[in-house]
């Protein structure tokens, strides 16, 4: 379902989990969480970084899943941070603006 996540990440804690999260959306946020602050560094993790990290795994998330759109600096931080995690099977959306130069055509 989602490369990029190692044995040694198994322990990282399943409380960050949403309840709406379906299996497959919460592996890949899973693993990008993971990817960002180890489960060794998470105690080291401030509260306030902890929100952070979450938040922007959530952008990622919905951006990826739902096509939700953001602006682009936060799109390409949040993308640098995904590097490397691989998800199978992920929507492709088209935007309003494509939508509308297709129908242009």
């Amino acid at each position: 379902m989602v490369k990029g996540d190692n044995a040694t990440e198994a322990e990282f804690p399943e409380e960050f989990r949403s309840y709406s999260e379906n299996e497959k959306h919460w592996q890949a946020r899973r693993a990008f969480i993971v990817r960002n602050a180890r489960p060794g560094d998470a105690e080291a993790l401030s509260p306030q970084s902890l929100d952070q990290l979450l938040s922007l795994s959530m952008v990622w998330a919905n951006h990826l899943f739902l096509g939700c759109s953001y602006n682009k600096e936060l799109l390409d931080k949040v993308t640098e941070m995904a590097e490397g995690i691989e998800v199978e099977d992920v929507p492709h959306f088209i935007t309003r603006d494509e939508l509308m130069n297709k129908n242009q055509h």
